[in-house]
């Protein structure tokens, strides 16, 4: 089975940077595959697709170098299933607030006698090798988000699920769940505090610990802090941020009296 850059590059030590999609584009998937990313996480839940569209973009990825990721809508293991079964070589599902949830998660991604994934790899094969189901267990990998004050709370029993690979922080809802607004650049103090708790968490547990971040500098410094899995935005942040500097360099002329 074709090997995890992301599992070789953590294991070592390193940071994968992540990209997120959430529009419904196979250019701009693909076009992120090569941009230098280690992955690429489709975003079923929040993205403006459905399951067929994630598949396009799970094969756009997956024409690049960048591991193609997804983040499930829910809990569901018939679309978790479907997710691995189209190539992800993870899943990162959100709203897991209990060890049980979490332990059903994990369920979902792995095959018997381990889990219940039911076997149906299509895609998978094409993209992993043949000897996929051998090896799917130990390569695909499995984070649950942490995004709620029942999570926070719970996380030290979550992150000792066994098979779970990595906690992921959703910084907007958990900043929400924490009675802040969400998108606050910087983050507020709950939201920084709670993510070292995170962290540590993973760690102690022997997992990974990963995070979306507002941009690329927040990204740097939980990076610098631990994380071993960041995402600098969406998609559509990139595209915006990179408008409005062009724009701004557009309208500036050389005395500075614009157009």
């Amino acid at each position: 089975m074709r090997a995890s850059a992301i599992r070789t590059l953590m294991s070592g030590g390193g940071t994968a940077v992540n990209a997120w999609l959430s529009s419904d584009s196979p250019y701009i998937a693909e076009a992120l595959s090569h941009a230098g990313f280690h992955s690429v996480t489709v975003d079923l839940q929040h993205g403006m697709f459905g399951v067929d569209g994630a598949i396009a973009l799970l094969q756009a990825i997956s024409a690049g170098p960048a591991e193609p990721f997804a983040r499930c809508p829910d809990h569901d293991p018939a679309v978790i299933g479907k997710l691995l079964d189209a190539g992800a070589y993870g899943i990162i599902c959100p709203g897991i607030d209990t060890p049980a949830q979490a332990e059903a998660f994990v369920s979902a991604c792995r095959y018997p006698p381990t889990g219940r994934r039911s076997f149906g790899p299509a895609r998978a094969l094409l993209y992993g090798g043949p000897d996929y189901t051998d090896e799917a267990d130990r390569t695909v990998m499995a984070w649950a988000m942490i995004e709620s004050a029942p999570a926070l709370e719970a996380v030290d029993a979550i992150a000792a699920t066994p098979g779970l690979d990595g906690l992921f922080v959703g910084p907007n809802d958990l900043a929400l769940a924490l009675g802040q607004r969400a998108g606050q650049v910087p983050p507020p103090t709950e939201v920084e505090q709670a993510w070292v708790t995170i962290l540590e968490a993973a760690h102690r547990a022997g997992i990974y610990a990963g995070t979306f971040c507002a941009n690329g500098e927040i990204a740097a410094r939980l990076a610098a802090l631990g994380y071993d899995f960041v995402t600098p935005g969406n998609d559509l942040a990139l595209l915006r941020a990179g408008a409005r500097l062009a724009l701004r360099a557009a309208q500036a002329a050389p005395d500075g009296s614009g157009y």
